[in-house]
């Protein structure tokens, strides 16, 4: 199953019970007439844990999933991740400066495990001349 997040124009907005959630991009959209959806959104709240548990406790079972997620940080203090889908006017939107590139295709996962290549060499270990070599052919006298 897959996550379901708050169509929203900022994170108060997203926090709120009752708002309308799309799963893809497209879904969002289309919930969202007049307006452009500029993508995925995370914030992080510092928040009390009574303050916390409540804003986990508000989400409903027929509500978002999985867009409300409760970490700490290194002290111990609860931090909530929100995510959602950010609605911005069209005006906004053409003023926002396009995404960047993605990476050229050379490059590959493998390399990231595999630099030396898939199978190591064995290194013969040199051979003690002290030792008596008992399985060589010793000619007929």
């Amino acid at each position: 199953m897959s996550l379901a997040y708050p169509i929203a124009r900022s994170l108060e907005e997203a926090t709120r019970p009752g708002t309308q959630i799309a799963r893809t991009r497209s879904e969002a959209a289309r919930l969202s007439p007049g307006l452009v959806i500029a993508g995925l959104e995370t914030s992080w709240l510092h928040l009390p844990e009574a303050e916390a548990l409540a804003l986990l406790g508000a989400q409903s079972a027929d509500g978002p999933a999985g867009h409300i997620q409760r970490y700490e940080d290194t002290s111990g203090h609860v931090v909530v991740a929100v995510t959602w889908w950010k609605q911005v006017d069209p005006a906004e939107a053409a003023q926002r400066p396009p995404a960047a590139p993605r990476p050229a295709a050379s490059d590959h996962t493998d390399d990231l495990y595999f630099r030396q290549g898939r199978t190591r060499t064995r290194r013969r270990k040199p051979r003690d001349p002290n030792q008596l070599d008992l399985f060589t052919e010793t000619p007929d006298a």
